[in-house]
């Protein structure tokens, strides 16, 4: 399968394969649905397909990632690059580690409804458009099947007013933000007369539209679109309550998956598209990067309810991921993968614990509530206690190797300043990670009774203790996904430019 024609209907659909694999599973999970969806046995069967048909996919974006599929001569519409099989596990992996924790949590919170699955399926499927399309209309058609998918996910729970509230502020906010986004490549289109990401770099390269007004308005546009999908500040205003109020699964999968889908797609215009107007947007991602990562932290430092405190923390991470961003680079491209893989592990396991130590939406979930969780639950508290250190950046853990790398990427770049920043955040976060294992390891348990309702059981224990070692394995054996995320990062910043006879193209 080496190298695909994706002129030819045979080549494109090949070069598909993952996507059209899961949509077609999501098409028959759908017809499930409709057929047995009375109890929890259907939920829970409606689940374990969904599961099989995340693993079937993963399984085929590795053998295609490892058969080094390419296509012959340029691909106009979907990369078949290592950057597209990377972000595509990462995707795969948020959207199983979610079924795995959604099997209990449902049955606890009786949200009997098996489109839930299939709101999973679909809105994976949109990531991973997001991650691949080498057009502008592809990744907003990903980007709105993600979102509308998503946008139903956080009010499942229909008996729950906050989830409503949720769901009606994340639709109304990212039709906001989607219209900024079409708005975008309106003006892009507008500036080089196509939406093809190689187009656009080499009528921009070979036009010198690098100051040119209408491009560089429609990449602000751009900017704005996937600030707020990413949640970077100023456009976080919709993150903390709609995490707080969505059922904690749906609050994982956003604030871990849908954040590096964001990333995906921003990393693969800028550094694709645009990378011949660096300087007219390097600064201004540089601002939301240092804006990010220190009003993430501060407000952080303030909330005592668990998921609030997970918000406010998934801010200032976004914050990391934007100054990777902003070094311009391959590192940097790299250095996102790496940080995605370790955000995701280390956020749905931090996710899991709140999903267990709490309950109806675990918004009353304060950290006092964790005190003495330690001498009734030691196993649970030792995972929580390792997800907030690599969170923090604590040596020996995923995140620690993820934010070195991002400090290496930005070094390379000679933005100093930014690294400061960056090590300044970490510092910060010590205010809200730290007080979590000390209530849990340094203080007794407040009754003979706490903690008793704390149930590590089933999948959920499983999400915990796989994404728990993972972090540490990552933390101490990081060479073959670092070494994977480079190939990731050089892939696309070594992305195939048209050449001159492609002007005709770029008309169509």
């Amino acid at each position: 399968m080496g190298h695909l024609d994706l002129s030819t209907a045979s080549g494109m659909t090949l070069a598909l394969l993952p996507e059209v694999m899961l949509s077609a599973w999501a098409f028959a999970l759908t017809l499930y649905a409709g057929v047995r969806h009375r109890d929890a046995v259907d939920q829970r069967r409606a689940g374990l397909i969904a599961l099989a048909g995340l693993v079937a996919t993963l399984i085929v974006v590795i053998w295609m990632w490892a058969a080094d599929v390419r296509s012959v001569g340029l691909p106009f519409m979907m990369a078949l690059d290592a950057f597209r099989w990377a972000t595509s596990v990462v995707f795969l992996l948020g959207a199983i580690l979610t079924v795995l924790l959604s099997f209990s949590y449902v049955d606890r919170e009786r949200l009997w409804a098996p489109e839930y699955y299939v709101l999973l399926l679909l809105a994976t499927v949109g990531m991973m458009f997001m991650g691949s399309g080498l057009d502008l209309i592809v990744i907003f058609l990903g980007l709105e099947l993600m979102s509308v998918a998503v946008y139903v996910l956080a009010g499942i729970n229909r008996r729950s007013p906050f989830a409503a509230e949720a769901a009606l502020k994340y639709f109304l906010l990212g039709a906001f933000a989607s219209g900024f986004f079409l708005y975008g490549i309106a003006l892009i289109y507008g500036a080089t007369g196509t939406t093809n990401l190689t187009l656009i770099d080499y009528q921009l390269r070979s036009l010198g539209l690098g100051t040119n007004l209408m491009l560089l308005i429609g990449a602000a546009m751009l900017l704005v679109g996937f600030g707020f999908k990413i949640a970077a500040v100023p456009f976080h205003m919709w993150a903390p309550d709609v995490y707080d109020g969505a059922p904690t699964p749906v609050t994982a999968f956003m604030a871990a998956a849908v954040k590096a889908a964001g990333f995906a797609a921003l990393v693969r215009v800028l550094l694709h598209a645009l990378s011949g107007a660096l300087p007219a947007w390097q600064n201004i991602v540089w601002w939301l990067a240092v804006l990010t990562i220190l009003v993430g932290n501060l407000i952080a430092i303030a909330q005592r309810q668990m998921k609030r405190m997970l918000a406010y923390s998934s801010i200032a991470h976004a914050g990391y991921l934007l100054a990777a961003v902003a070094s311009g680079n391959a590192l940097g491209a790299g250095a996102f993968l790496f940080y995605a893989l370790a955000y995701t592990l280390m956020t749905i396991g931090a996710f899991a614990v709140v999903a267990m130590a709490g309950h109806n939406g675990e918004r009353d979930l304060l950290i006092d509530d964790l005190t003495g969780l330690a001498r009734r639950r030691p196993w649970l508290a030792i995972g929580t206690a390792i997800f907030m250190l690599s969170l923090l950046g604590f040596p020996g853990t995923a995140g620690f190797m993820g934010k070195w790398f991002i400090l290496q990427s930005i070094l390379q770049a000679r933005e100093h300043a930014l690294a400061v920043v960056l090590v300044a955040g970490s510092v910060l976060s010590a205010g809200y990670y730290l007080p979590v294992v000390m209530v849990m390891f340094m203080k007794p348990p407040v009754s003979e009774t706490a903690h008793e309702q704390v149930a590590a059981r089933g999948a959920g224990r499983l999400v915990v203790a796989v994404t728990a070692i993972c972090v540490l394995l990552f933390g101490v054996w990081p060479n073959p996904a670092l070494d994977l995320a480079r190939s990731g990062g050089h892939d696309l910043a070594s992305s195939p430019q048209a050449p001159v006879s492609s002007t005709s193209g770029a008309e169509r």
